[in-house]
């Protein structure tokens, strides 16, 4: 008798999906947010999303060489951002190797999303294929007077996971020895 208790019924109503959806969203007011205010403080935000998913648009070249994932960071030298609520979706210029580019993201496509500065980050779900005929769109010349540099340095060519330990703030050790001189 316990373990029928212990079984939940399967539901006909799709909790985990609407809860992904809700949380996706998340990363949309966070991005409106730095639309209307900037970013504030310390804040940074590192958006891994799949580049095969239908609607990204990201230039051929990044898409070579990125062709599963990649991961943007929105912190000091980014530009055009804007967020389209109606479409669940936002793009950003970056620049990559000294390259100016624009990237158009649907919220869909997102794997990851972090803030280090304050230690939050989200993982998703990502149940799709790329759709067959994307377009690849060409990469726009970069301007004659264009001076900007990489927001970040791009990720390696496979994914890895950033441990978010390394952007906590440490107090000084508990067990550390007074030094001798």
């Amino acid at each position: 008798m316990a373990d029928d208790q212990d079984q939940r019924p399967a539901s006909l109503l799709p909790y985990e999906a609407w809860t992904e959806e809700a949380l996706r969203h998340v990363v949309l007011r966070a991005l409106q947010h730095v639309l209307r205010e900037g970013l504030p403080g310390g804040h940074h935000f590192y958006i891994s999303f799949r580049t095969d998913a239908h609607g990204v648009i990201v230039p051929p070249r990044l898409r070579a060489q990125y062709p599963r994932e990649m991961t943007i960071v929105l912190q000091h030298q980014f530009w055009d951002l804007s967020v389209d609520e109606a479409t669940a979706q936002f793009s950003v210029g970056l620049s990559f190797g000294g390259v100016p580019s624009l990237l158009t993201i649907p919220l869909a496509a997102i794997t990851a999303f972090a803030d280090p500065e304050v230690n939050y980050g989200m993982r998703f779900n990502t149940s799709f294929q790329a759709a067959p005929g994307d377009a690849l769109l060409p990469e726009p010349e970069p301007a004659a007077d264009a001076t900007a540099t990489p927001a970040a340095e791009p990720p390696a060519a496979e994914p890895q996971v950033v441990s978010l330990d390394a952007f906590r703030r440490r107090g000084p050790a508990k067990d550390a020895a007074p030094e001798q001189e």
